[in-house]
């Protein structure tokens, strides 16, 4: 687990509606990895005072020495010059952590089930420790995302832990859902466009409106909502992106069999502003960690409620199926003879500025190519130990985006990086066995591939 003590550093006098305890508040943030580390840095960057506290030794020792567990753009240099600065600390105790905290945010994973539920197990044995060591109030806040009655779960959790132990401890419950960005995710936190809060007692309120207004003094956009409403509306944010990707996909792919230009399409209906142009664009389908395990979450709890998703059933089911698309795109180009074959890669990760591989294309796509008999060669900037991690030494890894197409069949671009957006088509067409590029993400122009000699299959068109 990942635990962070913020202390803000004001001179003020103790307020009883946030406890009454100190002068500086005191928080705890408990979760591993990406929420709670960026979580934790960007308040430390506001002058808090921040103790990261987790189970893991290796983790904290990692960080002890100026180590990264997470790749996000600007975070390393953020965690090292809090640390230097004396704001960011590490360390592996719990209890310490919660002493004298004002409130806790729960941040650990939700990962989905074999049946495509969230997983509250962890957030769950959180809750009960906190149960087992709170002395004072506390106002708990899970981060994590959630279905809805999670908030509920947990301070039912909390309060068995509290009677076991035979003692009567306030302690409030609420929910404040993430939506930061993978590669942008500092800019999220530090200015967001909104935040979400939901809770049950002015008392919270109080003390998360105190805890968000230095990212907000220009522009307060907390949204205070009811407890349920606030952990739906993390839920149905993701499943609407997800949506108009695939209904994206799904344009793209009718475009290819009338004899139709979906990148003119998406002009034509992005310029409406009651549409708008933000996730219009087609692709090889969308991975990460957020959106194909919220629409999961999201169809098994209508489910459980006896309510069927049937929009987002076809959302899924479009994602999975456009993964393969370019597997599709390439057997057809060879008429099905691919055994043998030397297929480059360009881009692991499921979106640019991270290394994240989960439900990945990428994934998919070195499956499919291994499974009919081709020589795999990857090239990624950041995500390369990632896939070593994944898939070992069933690829072959490039040391650079031009060996990764030497003597190749065709070329692959999965991840819309920038170090791709412009590349030596001149060196590039030397050094192929066949021109042929394959364009997941519809970034390059067909007329200049086509001048250099390419053959240029893109999506939609």
């Amino acid at each position: 687990m990942f635990v962070l003590n913020l202390y803000f550093c004001e001179n003020e006098k103790s307020d009883p509606n946030l406890g009454g305890k100190i002068d500086n508040m005191r928080i705890a943030v408990v979760g591993t990895g990406y929420v709670g580390l960026v979580s934790g840095t960007c308040l430390a960057e506001t002058g808090v005072t921040v103790t990261c506290v987790d189970v893991n030794n290796v983790k904290i020792e990692l960080l002890n020495h100026g180590g990264m567990p997470i790749y996000e753009p600007g975070l390393a240099e953020l965690v090292t010059r809090n640390r230097e600065d004396g704001r960011l600390f590490f360390t592996t105790s719990l209890r310490e952590a919660l002493k004298d905290a004002d409130a806790v945010f729960i941040a650990v994973g939700t990962p989905p089930d074999e049946d495509g539920s969230a997983d509250l197990h962890y957030v769950l044995d959180v809750a009960r420790e906190i149960g087992e060591i709170i002395n004072d109030y506390i106002v708990v806040v899970t981060k994590s995302t959630v279905p809805v009655g999670t908030n509920y779960k947990v301070k039912g959790v909390i309060q068995a832990a509290l009677e076991k132990r035979g003692v009567e401890v306030a302690f409030d419950v609420a929910s404040n859902p993430e939506f930061l960005k993978e590669g942008n995710a500092i800019d999220d936190f530090m200015s967001p466009d909104r935040v979400v809060v939901g809770v049950e007692s002015e008392r919270a309120k109080k003390l998360m409106t105190k805890l968000y207004k230095p990212f907000m003094l220009v522009n307060f956009r907390v949204i205070f909502m009811d407890i349920p409403s606030a952990e739906m509306t993390k839920y149905a944010a993701n499943s609407m992106l997800a949506t108009r990707i695939s209904f994206m996909n799904d344009i793209a792919n009718l475009c290819e069999l009338v004899g139709a230009d979906v990148n003119m399409v998406r002009d034509g209906i992005g310029s409406y502003s009651r549409i708008g142009r933000k996730f219009l664009y087609p692709g090889c389908g969308y991975g990460g960690s957020c959106f194909p395990k919220d629409v999961k979450a999201l169809i098994k709890t209508a489910e459980k409620h006896g309510y069927e998703m049937r929009v987002l059933k076809a959302v899924e089911e479009v994602n999975q199926k456009q993964k393969d698309l370019l597997f599709r795109k390439l057997s057809g180009y060879y008429g099905g003879d691919l055994k043998g074959r030397i297929v480059t890669l360009w881009g692991l990760a499921f979106k640019p500025e991270t290394d994240d591989m989960r439900e990945a294309t990428s994934l998919v796509m070195i499956q499919k190519l291994l499974d009919a008999g081709c020589k795999v060669r990857v090239y990624d900037p950041v995500a390369m130990d990632e896939c070593r991690r994944r898939v070992g030494d069933a690829v072959e890894y490039a040391v650079d985006m031009y060996g990764a197409v030497l003597d190749s069949d065709a070329l692959l671009l999965l991840t819309e990086w920038k170090l791709f957006r412009l590349p030596s088509w001149g060196v590039i067409k030397k050094t192929m066995n066949h021109a042929v590029v394959i364009d997941g993400r519809n970034i390059y122009d067909a007329q200049e591939l086509a001048g250099w000699g390419f053959d240029y299959l893109y999506i939609g068109k």
